[in-house]
């Protein structure tokens, strides 16, 4: 999708919202304990509808059992869920893992790809899983969208919140390419911390406080 061209407007709001992310979490930590790509992409895979302190719970025993692809792929699927039952859609998930391991091992010689084609082809990983391992365990600039910086890039007026490719593409637009590693990560933190989905305080918001369309907030 084309980078759209935002306006000063939105240009000034992004910058500002920048700004107050940079205040309130200046060196965002990367939430999910891994020890290489590999690890880095199994707990991405398993983060996906459950809780980053979730999967820190239950990964450090799966990867002690099997810390890479070959060891991944020699487990049956019934052990890989025995490990990660607590995680939701458990089932699924150690199907994935499987997979994706000895995909790795058949394609990639063992190692994770650095492309993004490449690691959208393994099972169980879409295009934010995928943007998240390029930028976090490669350092190459992506904009990782989940539902909740699609919701925030919505609510703060940064993009219509027609789908994640929209939010993707406008937020790209509106914050420097050397910016995006941290922005992903710092609206993740700022969304916990200030912006929930749920019980949301408006008026005690640093960011929604200005940057939330008057039509919006009357809609909560």
């Amino acid at each position: 999708m084309a980078l759209p061209r935002p306006t000063p407007a939105k240009r000034k709001k992004a910058q500002r919202i920048g700004e107050l992310l940079d205040e309130h979490f200046p060196d965002p930590e990367i939430p999910l304990d891994h020890q290489d790509p590999f690890t880095f992409l199994c707990a991405v895979l398993l983060s996906a509808q459950t809780t980053d302190k979730k999967v820190n719970q239950v990964t450090p025993a799966l990867f002690t059992r099997a810390p890479t692809p070959e060891a991944m792929a020699a487990l049956e699927v019934a052990e890989i869920q025995g490990y990660i039952r607590e995680v939701g859609l458990a089932p699924t998930k150690a199907k994935h893992l499987k997979a994706m391991a000895a995909l790795l091992v058949e394609r990639h010689g063992g190692i994770v790809p650095q492309d993004i084609d490449a690691l959208e082809a393994l099972p169980g990983v879409g295009h934010k899983t995928a943007s998240v391992v390029m930028v976090q365990a490669f350092g190459v600039p992506t904009f990782p969208v989940d539902t909740h910086i699609h919701r925030l890039a919505e609510r703060w007026g940064l993009s219509d919140g027609k789908n994640v490719e929209r939010t993707e593409a406008d937020l790209k637009a509106l914050f420097p390419e050397e910016e995006w590693n941290r922005r992903h990560l710092q609206i993740i933190y700022f969304g916990r911390k200030f912006c929930p989905a749920r019980g949301h305080d408006i008026d005690a918001c640093p960011i929604c406080t200005w940057a939330m369309a008057p039509s919006r907030r009357k809609s909560g």
